[in-house]
C-alpha cells in the first residue's frame, strides 16, 4: 500500500502534466485542474511544518497544535471537495481520494484533540488568575489563605 505522501507526488506529477499538455479548447479545464496541485503542495508544506513542530522531545503547546491541525484540516477539506468535483476530469488517482479521506479523517480526530487541550489549558489558567486575584488558594498561609492565625512559623535553632 502507498503512502499518502507518494499518492500525493504522483498526483502532483500527473496533474501538473496534465496542465501543460492541456490543448486550447480544454484551457478553461486547464484553469481548474492547477488547483488540485496547488491544494497538494500547500498540503505537503502543513504536514512538513506539523513534523518540523513534533521533532525532538520538545512538547507542542496546544494553541499551536490546535492552529495547525485546523489549517491541515481546512485544506483537507478543501482538497476533498476539489477531487470530488474535478478528480476525475482532471484525471487524478483514485487512491489519491481514499487516503486523503482516511487523513482527513485522522486529522480531525487529531485537531479536536489539540484544541480540546488548549481549552483546557486556557480555563485552567483564567481560574488560576482568578483565584490568584481573589486570595484563593495557593496564595500564602498554612491551608492555602491567610491560614488560622497568620502565616506559619518554622522553629528556630536545633531541632
Amino acid at each position: 500500500m502507498r503512502s499518502l505522501a507518494a499518492h500525493l507526488a504522483t498526483a502532483c506529477i500527473l496533474l501538473s502534466g496534465l496542465v501543460v499538455g492541456a490543448p486550447a479548447a480544454q484551457a478553461q479545464a486547464a484553469g481548474v485542474c492547477q488547483e488540485g496541485p496547488t491544494l497538494l503542495e500547500k498540503r505537503r508544506a502543513l504536514i512538513a511544518r506539523l513534523n518540523d513542530l513534533g521533532k525532538g522531545k520538545k512538547q507542542v503547546h496546544p494553541n499551536v497544535a490546535c492552529k495547525a491541525f485546523g489549517e491541515l484540516v481546512s485544506n483537507g477539506t478543501a482538497t476533498i471537495k476539489w477531487l470530488e468535483t474535478n478528480g476525475d476530469w482532471c484525471q487524478a488517482p483514485g487512491g489519491l481520494r481514499d487516503g486523503m479521506k482516511a487523513d482527513h479523517e485522522r486529522a480531525l480526530k487529531i485537531r479536536g484533540q489539540a484544541c480540546d487541550a488548549a481549552k483546557k489549558l486556557a480555563d485552567m489558567e483564567r481560574k488560576a488568575k482568578q483565584q490568584q486575584q481573589s486570595g484563593g488558594p495557593g496564595t500564602g498561609g498554612l491551608l492555602g489563605g491567610d491560614g488560622l492565625t497568620g502565616p506559619a512559623r518554622l522553629p528556630q535553632g536545633a531541632l
